[in-house]
C-alpha cells in the first residue's frame, strides 16, 4: 500500500494564497526552498488539480525560460518540478499536456488514488488543489498531513480558505521544524472523525 501525504504552505490565519503577496507570501529563504528541493528530488508523485496544473506548470515554464522574475533558488525549485512524476485531476484539460512527465485522469480522483495507494509504484502527495485534498482527506485516504506554516495574517486579502468544509479530523504530531528562524513546519497523522470526541453517536 502506497503513502499519501497532503502537502499545504499556508498563513497563519489558514490561507492558501493572498491577493497582491508575491508566491510564499515573499518569506521564502534559502534554508526552506533547499529542503523544497530535496522534497521534489524523491520518489513521490505529485497529485493535484486543474487550477494548481495551470498555475504551477506556466510558473515551472517561465522560470526554465528566463530567471529574471525568479531569485536562484526559486528558479531551481520550480524547474525541478518538470522531472518529477505528475498526475492531474480534471474533466477540463485535454491531452497532450504541455508539462512533462504529466499524466491527466479524467474520471472521479477519488477512485483513481484509492487504485493508485493499491497497486501504484511510488508514494504520493499534493501540490496546492485545495478541493482535491478535502476529497481525498474526507474518504479517508490521506496517512500524513503536512503544513509549513507562513507567520503572517492575509483577513483581508487571503484567498482559499484551506479547511472550510473540511471535516472534523484529529492530528497525531509526528514532526515539527523551523525554516530560516520563521517558518514552521508542522506534520501530522489525520483520523477523520464522525463528530467531536466523546459525543454520543
Amino acid at each position: 500500500m502506497q503513502e499519501l501525504l497532503v502537502d499545504f504552505i499556508v498563513s497563519l490565519d489558514g490561507y492558501a494564497s493572498a491577493e497582491g503577496w508575491p508566491g510564499w507570501w515573499g518569506l521564502e529563504g534559502p534554508e526552506y526552498l533547499s529542503w523544497l528541493d530535496h522534497q521534489e528530488e524523491g520518489a513521490h508523485t505529485l497529485l493535484m488539480g486543474a487550477n494548481t496544473y495551470r498555475l504551477m506548470s506556466a510558473m515551472s515554464m517561465a522560470a526554465g525560460a528566463s530567471e529574471a522574475d525568479y531569485s536562484t533558488d526559486e528558479a531551481a525549485s520550480l524547474t525541478g518540478l518538470a522531472a518529477v512524476p505528475k498526475v492531474v485531476f480534471s474533466s477540463t484539460l485535454q491531452e497532450p499536456l504541455s508539462w512533462p512527465n504529466t499524466r491527466l485522469v479524467g474520471g472521479d480522483a477519488v477512485e483513481a488514488v484509492a487504485e493508485m495507494k493499491r497497486d501504484g509504484a511510488s508514494p504520493m502527495r499534493t501540490l496546492g488543489s485545495v478541493s482535491l485534498c478535502r476529497s481525498l482527506l474526507a474518504a479517508g485516504l490521506v496517512d500524513r498531513f503536512r503544513l509549513v506554516v507562513f507567520p503572517v495574517i492575509t483577513g483581508r486579502t487571503g484567498r482559499e480558505r484551506i479547511f472550510d468544509g473540511y471535516p472534523d479530523v484529529a492530528l497525531d504530531m509526528t514532526a515539527s521544524r523551523t525554516f530560516d528562524g520563521r517558518l514552521q513546519l508542522l506534520e501530522y497523522v489525520p483520523t477523520v472523525l464522525t463528530g467531536p470526541p466523546g459525543a454520543a453517536g
